[in-house]
Formats: structure tokens, sequence, C-alpha cells
């Protein structure tokens, strides 16, 4: 059996470090490995991502498309049919779905669709309900309470 103190990277997988500029004999000196004078021998030389020389950047030449809404609110959907996860409570809402692992963050906004049938009435309580989720809930005796 292997202990710790007997294990070693294999060989040849660990490989010295590249220290340049350390004089003439190292073979890495005087320039170190720059080259010779110009922007990008220079400290902090260099262009950045995307520059092509002044010419115009390919990002800039290309057309802008789409349309992106800042106001959008994303809903995390839950199916009438998960709701079962969630155990024998009489109220369920975000902070029982985050319990029961239906919704990642107990903040997310939720939306509640019809897919599956109600065994038993209870409360649900999200932020959107599908009218058939709505029916089917009222149908079993449950209520539904809107969050915000």
């Amino acid at each position: 059996m292997t202990t710790l103190h007997e294990l070693k990277p294999s060989s040849g997988s660990k490989r010295k470090r590249k220290r340049v500029g350390r004089g003439e004999g190292s073979g890495h000196g005087k320039t170190a490995c720059r080259g010779a004078k110009g922007q990008k021998a220079r400290s902090g030389g260099g262009v950045s991502p995307g520059f092509e020389g002044g010419q115009m950047p390919l990002q800039r030449r290309l057309p802008k498309r789409g349309f992106r809404n800042i106001f959008r609110k994303d809903y995390t959907i839950i199916n009438l049919r998960d709701l079962a996860r969630c155990g024998d409570i009489n109220a369920i809402g975000p902070e029982e779905m985050k319990k029961a692992g239906l919704i990642k963050n107990r903040d997310a906004l939720v939306k509640v669709l019809g897919m599956g049938e109600v065994q038993r009435a209870f409360t649900v309580r999200a932020h959107r309900i599908s009218e058939v989720a709505r029916q089917k809930v009222e149908a079993a005796g449950g209520t539904i309470e809107v969050i915000g």
C-alpha cells in the first residue's frame, strides 16, 4: 500500500520555471527573450485584444443585431406535479420549494404551471400562476396566493 510520504509526481511532469534576464550565460539574458526593441519589448508594452494596427476592428465592422430587454424578469418554472416533493405541507411557497430542492434560490421568481394533478388541498404561494394550474388547485379545494 502506498503512503503519503512515498507519493511523487511522474517523471517529466514537473519542469523548472524559465528565469529570464539573469545574465548572458543563462541563454536568456540581455533582451530576456523579448527580441530587439519595439513596442512588445517595452515594459507594459503590447496592444489590447482586438487591436488591428489602426484598422477598424472586426467587432466594430460587424453590424449590431437583436435587442436585450434590461427589464426582463426570468421566472423559475414549477409544475403542479413537482409540488408533491414538498411533502404534506399546507402552504407551499418559495421557502418550502427551496428546502425541497425545486428552486436554487429562495428569492427566485416562481411561476407555477398546470402539468400534473393535485391530490389534496393546499395553499400555493408564487409570483405567477397559470390559469390551468389555478383551476386544478381550486378544484382540489386549495387556494392561491400571488406574491408581489
